[in-house]
């Protein structure tokens, strides 16, 4: 996995251009809408493979933690609050090789970071 991959979510949004704003940002996918699913942008990750998409938020819906594999916790931790979002949890140990850490983006929802060898407790 490189930098910025994630299996497919869907994440609750009320502001989808917003949203697009703040995750084409930090992470650098490719968010657009496709033809036939409006008011749902689709994101991609960086290796093309890995995507999700942006649903609007409805009452209950809420959007499990997933974990986005980058290059630096701390770079991308950085980067969030400048994004108006917040560090839920700082980087933190998993083993040796591996870190994890979670932020909350500015609709609330929380996303877990991993950094380390692929196959971590992530």
């Amino acid at each position: 996995m490189a930098h910025g991959d994630i299996t497919h979510i869907d994440i609750p949004v009320s502001d989808a251009t917003a949203a697009s704003q703040f995750y084409g940002t930090l992470f650098g996918w490719d968010i657009k809408e496709i033809p036939g699913f409006e008011g749902y942008p689709m994101w991609a990750a960086p290796n093309q493979i890995s995507g999700g998409g942006l649903a609007p938020r409805v009452e209950g819906f809420t959007s499990p933690r997933s974990y986005v594999e980058v290059d630096s916790i701390d770079a991308v931790l950085a980067q969030v609050a400048q994004l108006g979002g917040e560090v839920r949890l700082p980087r933190t140990a998993i083993d040796e090789t591996s870190w994890w850490a979670s932020f909350v983006d500015p609709d609330g929802n929380e996303i877990g970071l991993f950094e380390g060898k692929t196959g971590g407790s992530a």
